[in-house]
């Protein structure tokens, strides 16, 4: 059976949790017939670990934040990223750390440190994707390894793939969604009768929402997203800064309630979408959808795409679009879009 090593860029929420699946269901991927083992892990808090035998994960899993992998055997206090990427033993870099939406860094350089090295590179980041996807999937091809990134619009909910896999032989002339669970969250709040600012309050609380929750009230969060989806499926070449973005800072409690009398419901909504000329116009915005549009029924941090086809009209897909562990899978399913790379490229 084939085994992969992985490399852990980042060692928070999602890429722990990855660490736990590996650990505690061997045999969820043994059934995909492949082994994972983690070999390296980089961390600004812990630092950096690497054993070429095989990290145990149920070890470092139990040290407690403010501990160091210094001290262990391959370990460090430093991170060393730009070390441990290209010159560790891993087949796969998985990389989960916190990036600028504004420039995709620190992400960006680890995937390029990744594929110039002739490393497969797995991210949950939406950074690098939205602002360098095509640039990082030629240098992946040149290099023949893959950039997969599967987890950065939707979380685990397939978004992507699905469409490239399942909607073949259908033209696709937009694409639009609620990409954001923490905004849609707030209006559902809203509608229930809170003020804005309680409402954000209530999914702060409850973890939807950052302490800053400004890239998501404020749409920017969505921005990077729809510019993604417009890459990947419209087959244009759009930045995150030539998407119109408005948030839903300026919606009232009256807008809410005024809508809602009108048979009408407030969404943030992102959308790319061809024009009869064959350019792609992509906002983000929030707009009151009837009650039978197919995104007005999404409730509470679920988000949903729905995609705009020639043939079957309307395909929706709705999901988690957060979790770490949701998030995580997506991962998952990155590694079994390399899996099945190495086995073509093998039998070719």
């Amino acid at each position: 059976m084939t085994t992969y090593n992985l490399a852990l860029i980042g060692f928070g929420g999602v890429n722990r949790a990855l660490a736990e699946l590996i650990r505690d269901e061997p045999q969820r991927f043994a059934a995909l017939g492949f082994e994972l083992r983690v070999v390296a892990i980089t961390d600004l808090a812990f630092g950096s670990l690497v054993q070429g035998d095989g990290i145990d994960l149920a070890a470092v899993l139990a040290m407690p934040r403010g501990s160091s992998f210094d001290g262990l055997p391959g370990g460090s206090s430093d991170p060393r990223n730009e070390e441990v990427i290209k010159n560790s033993p891993a087949d796969i870099i998985v990389e989960a750390t916190f990036t600028s939406p504004v420039d995709g860094e620190p992400a960006v350089s680890h995937v390029r440190w990744a594929l110039e090295s002739g490393k497969h590179v797995v991210t949950t980041n939406k950074g690098p994707v939205a602002l360098y996807g095509q640039e990082l999937t030629q240098l992946a091809a040149s290099n023949g390894v893959r950039f997969e990134y599967e987890g950065s619009v939707m979380s685990g909910t397939p978004v992507i793939r699905l469409a490239h896999k399942m909607l073949g032989g259908l033209e696709l002339n937009a694409v639009q969604g609620i990409l954001n669970g923490t905004s849609n969250y707030v209006l559902g709040r809203m509608e229930d009768g809170l003020r804005l600012n309680e409402a954000i309050a209530e999914a702060q609380e409850r973890g939807y929402a950052e302490a800053d929750p400004t890239a998501d009230i404020g749409g920017s969060d969505v921005r990077l997203k729809v510019a993604i989806l417009a890459n990947e499926l419209l087959g244009t070449n759009l930045q995150p800064s030539e998407v119109d973005t408005k948030g839903i800072q300026d919606i009232t409690s009256d807008d809410v309630a005024q809508a809602l009398g009108k048979g009408l419901r407030w969404k943030l909504i992102g959308e790319a979408r061809r024009t009869e000329e064959g350019r792609v116009v992509a906002t983000v915005q929030p707009v009151a959808l009837l009650g039978d549009h197919p995104l007005a029924g999404i409730s509470g941090a679920t988000n949903a795409v729905s995609f705009d086809t020639d043939l079957l009209g309307p395909v929706t897909v709705s999901g988690p679009g957060a979790g770490r562990v949701e998030t995580a899978y997506a991962l998952v399913s990155d590694i079994i879009a390399v899996d099945a790379f190495v086995k073509g490229a093998v039998r070719a």
